[in-house]
């Protein structure tokens, strides 16, 4: 006799339980470095012109920048100037003090940052102050992480009608906290 041949098949079902996944956390964490607070004054020596007796020397010194990197909240700074009197070398020498040097910021340039409200010392003209004590030159007064600005500040020299003719020198200084 013949065999019978017999197929067989099976199929299996398989039910999963309710969906549902299975977590796992892992934490990370990253740094947002800070930087420094800087100020750059223009190099040394500035040139401001000549003048006579009883006349005025009017320059501008160069762009003064200053650079807050220092990614705060609620960054602020304040930038003073500050002069030495002006004097010459050699021989006798002879001085025109600094009281007899006006000072003026003017307004901001290339100013960047978010929400920043850069403040001129002095933004015109009119507003000049001598430098016989240290004065607000700008100042950061709000804004959110890094910033920067510049600004390119005049000084009057107010020659004294007794001045002797010579080559006067002396150090004007910006800093800023």
């Amino acid at each position: 006799m013949f065999g019978a041949l017999v197929v067989a098949t099976a199929v299996a079902v398989i039910t999963a339980g309710p969906a549902g996944a299975v977590d796992d956390t892992t934490t990370t964490t990253f740094v947002v470095s800070a930087g420094a607070l800087a100020i750059d004054a223009p190099a040394s020596p500035v040139a401001l012109g000549s003048g006579s007796p009883g006349g005025t020397i009017t320059a501008q010194l160069g762009n003064v920048v200053v650079t807050d990197a220092r990614a705060q909240l609620a960054p602020t700074w304040a930038a003073t100037v500050a002069s030495a009197d002006f004097s010459t070398g050699g021989g006798t020498p002879q001085t025109i003090g600094k009281a007899l040097v006006d000072y003026w910021s003017g307004p901001a340039i290339s100013p960047t940052g978010s929400g920043t409200t850069f403040v001129p010392g002095q933004a015109t003209a009119d507003d000049k102050v001598t430098l016989a004590e240290s004065r607000a030159a700008f100042a950061l007064t709000a804004g959110v992480g890094n910033n920067s600005v510049a600004w390119n500040p005049t000084l009057i020299v107010n020659v004294p009608a007794a001045a002797v003719a010579g080559t006067y020198s002396g150090v004007v200084t910006h800093s800023v906290l």
